[in-house]
């Protein structure tokens, strides 16, 4: 059992009171929130051992540097990827993304080849594809939703073929809070000579992510996601693929050697990382993972799953409420819409009482409108919310559509 109290206290910001009512931070999904230990291990890199990495022989980066791949193999171990050169460090999940469909995509795929995507992907999982396919004369196919938000895996054997060169998804939906079964998908995509390519910003908080287990060909996240810094993230990728894969980006670090003739590239993940990386933000990587460690993800997921439960509980007492998701393997995320409210003006309301939700379409528009919305209310979940908070948004909503309805 968590220690929930001595959690919290961990993190200054839930302590603070917003128009004049306790925080109630139910946007986990758009970034969690930080514990004062990352803060604190960047603040002492920042202040006592600032210098540039893997450039210099001085002692100041030598720390830095050892501090970066040391949060290099935390990564490495955190998703079970088989080496630290499968690790590479980037702005965050859409950049690993765009990554891939830049480098990969030149690689790899060609005029009449097919990329397939499913219906409930972020922006960040669907812009980039549609981009490549526009440059390499490619199609963009979809696999559908169901009514209650699963993949509609009987068209997967129509959708994939022989010219599928890669398959996209997320691991958890950052607007139904469904599950999905990607190494079901990963076995399909490989037996027609596809890659696989998992969305895991809303997973790794949340859920044990297995690279190795998962069968995945790459795996990108943001550590803001996930009790880290902002403006950092990662991409793994495997090593085979890697290495066929030109550089995306051009500029130092990725370099071996630099002649007006011709430039020979760095080693692995080097070649993927061009410039002064965000080193001390990774280094916060680290730390963040470290934390994660202290508290056990098994520990995190039973806690998730049973608040998501018992906010579903709560909130289907809402006369008019509607939830978009209903899969059975789901957790940390609930989206609604109730009737005669409109989601911009609950969250207002909400946001007055104290309680911080999101509302929109939550960069998923192509979802939000397969369910006959362009808006919606969440509410995502994080290891420090407690039930008490879930009874203050219940109790907040209620009033909330009392005004809405006069």
């Amino acid at each position: 059992m968590l220690d929930i109290q001595s959690l919290r206290a961990q993190f200054p910001v839930l302590r603070r009171r917003v128009n004049g009512h306790p925080l109630v931070y139910l946007d986990n999904g758009a970034t969690t929130q930080r514990p004062a230990r990352v803060v604190n291990k960047m603040a002492e890199y920042y202040l006592r051992h600032n210098a540039n990495v893997h450039r210099g022989v001085h002692h100041l980066s030598a720390l830095c540097t050892d501090a970066n791949e040391r949060a290099r193999e935390r990564v490495r171990a955190f998703i079970n990827a088989s080496s630290a050169e499968e690790i590479i460090f980037t702005a965050g999940t859409t950049a690993g993304i765009n990554l891939v469909a830049n480098s990969f995509g030149e690689a790899f795929v060609r005029p009449g080849d097919e990329i397939l995507v499913t219906e409930m992907e972020h922006h960040s999982n669907i812009v980039p594809w549609q981009m490549l396919c526009r440059r390499a004369g490619a199609t963009l196919k979809v696999l559908p939703v169901t009514d209650d938000g699963r993949l509609d895996l009987s068209l997967l054997p129509v959708l994939l073929t022989p010219r599928t060169r890669l398959v996209a998804l997320t691991r958890l939906s950052n607007v139904l809070g469904t599950i999905n079964p990607v190494r079901l998908v990963a076995d399909a995509a490989h037996a027609v000579g596809a890659v696989v390519l998992v969305d895991a910003a809303q997973a790794v908080q949340h859920l044990p992510v297995d690279v190795a287990g998962l069968d995945c060909d790459f795996l990108a996240f943001s550590a803001h996601k996930m009790y880290g810094p902002t403006g950092v993230g990662v991409l793994y990728g495997k090593k085979s693929l890697l290495d066929k894969m030109p550089p995306w980006q051009g500029g130092g670090e990725m370099v071996r050697d630099v002649r007006f003739e011709e430039t020979t590239y760095n080693d692995l993940p080097f070649k993927f990382e061009a410039g002064t990386p965000d080193f001390i933000g990774i280094i916060g990587v680290g730390e963040a993972i470290d934390f994660i460690d202290s508290v056990g993800m098994e520990e995190i997921t039973a806690r998730e799953r049973s608040l998501t439960l018992l906010a579903r509980d709560r909130l289907s007492t809402v006369p008019g409420l509607r939830f978009h998701g209903e899969a059975p393997e789901s957790s940390s995320v609930i989206s609604f819409t109730v009737e005669g409210a409109h989601p911009f003006d609950i969250g207002t309301l909400l946001d007055r009482q104290g309680i911080a939700v999101r509302t929109g379409h939550m960069c998923a528009a192509p979802l939000t409108r397969r369910f006959g919305v362009e808006s919606m209310v969440r509410v995502s979940l994080a290891m420090y919310n407690t039930e008490e908070e879930i009874d203050l948004l219940l109790r907040a909503l209620l009033r909330a559509l009392l005004m809405l309805r006069g």
